[in-house]
């Protein structure tokens, strides 16, 4: 392959632009393993990358922060040629070329064999989305949340994050309750298991009340700001909320009492740097007791590379529910 497609942003001056280009191999980033990308996915970062020049490190860039396919030439002994592989976080579509190519080439130690249960095309409906909300997961019973100890909150319900965890936690036999504010979306919160479904309003702190009635053994909330400060105040004695993401911004105003009345805990999932050890863990359980029930059914929506940027300016205006792939 001399040539491949891939999607590239880049800025003359003070003017960004995000278009289709043929490269070669020397076009893209450093790396120890080569990979013929079978698919991508579309994740809220992405667009803030591609469309908002958000977390841009250095131009011309590939965007695209999660990849999976087959290794085609490898300089490191763990890799050979044919083995199926993903790559999601670190610095990949950031700082380092990405996964909207038809090729890339990457750091041997981002790289995580395709895991047992999962096909390529699995492993990107799920991608950082499907990882981030694994991991929200896995925290939240690490400290101690079991499906007797009452309902777990999922905000953001439709989107990527959001909507991989409402799965998840139904399927380990949790009571979920899912926030959206699309209410046309109620059916398919129901498909992927919520028991109920409330309007994002009705989770928004209006006047900074540090504490509420005790609702929420648990939540995961890639929302943050205003979301995130009612679910704080609204936790049930010795709760947790996992906090993944802020779509809602990054603001946050509360006070100790929370904490210091209740003992609830409020947990940091980060999912670019996380440790390799813990990354193949949740990669692992994605392929097994974690594996969504959804993944081929209305969660996906698989696209071309033509018709990626008006789907991330789309995923930034909260136009796109559970998860794009890019087939490539």
């Amino acid at each position: 392959m001399n040539t491949f497609q891939a999607m590239v942003l880049d800025k003359i001056g003070d003017q960004t632009k995000l278009e289709i280009k043929q490269l070669r191999i020397d076009d893209l980033s450093e790396g120890e393993v080569t990979i013929r990308v079978a698919y991508s996915s579309v994740n809220f970062k992405d667009g803030a990358v591609a469309i908002n020049n958000q977390f841009v490190e250095s131009y011309p860039l590939v965007p695209g922060i999660d990849l999976a396919g087959t290794v085609i030439a490898s300089t490191d002994k763990r890799f050979k040629t044919g083995d199926e592989v993903i790559v999601t976080s670190y610095k990949l579509g950031t700082g380092h070329s990405g996964g909207f190519s038809e090729v890339a080439r990457v750091p041997a130690e981002w790289v995580v064999p395709l895991p047992e249960g999962l096909s390529l095309k699995e492993a990107m409906i799920l991608g950082t989305a499907g990882f981030t909300a694994a991991l929200s997961v896995q925290r939240l019973e690490d400290n101690k949340l079991e499906p007797d100890q009452g309902p777990v909150l999922v905000a953001g319900a439709t989107g990527g994050v959001g909507s991989i965890a409402v799965n998840i936690l139904a399927k380990r036999g949790y009571e979920v309750v899912a926030s959206t504010g699309k209410s046309s979306e109620i059916d398919y919160l129901k498909e992927l298991g919520a028991k109920h479904i409330i309007n994002r309003n009705e989770i928004i702190d209006t006047d900074q009340t540090p504490i509420r009635e005790e609702k929420w053994a648990g939540a995961i909330d890639p929302v943050g700001g205003k979301t995130l400060q009612y679910i704080l105040s609204t936790l049930k004695y010795g709760g947790s909320v996992a906090t993944c993401g802020l779509t809602g911004g990054v603001a946050v105003s509360t006070t100790v009492i929370p904490p210091i009345s209740r003992g609830i805990n409020w947990l940091g999932i980060d999912s670019v740097e996380c440790p390799m050890d813990k990354r193949l863990k949740v990669w692992k359980r994605l392929g097994d007791d974690f594996k969504p029930t959804t993944l081929n059914k209305d969660l996906v929506n698989e696209i071309s590379l033509k018709e990626l940027p008006e789907v991330l300016t789309n995923i930034l205006d909260g136009k796109v529910r559970g998860r794009t792939l890019v087939k490539l």
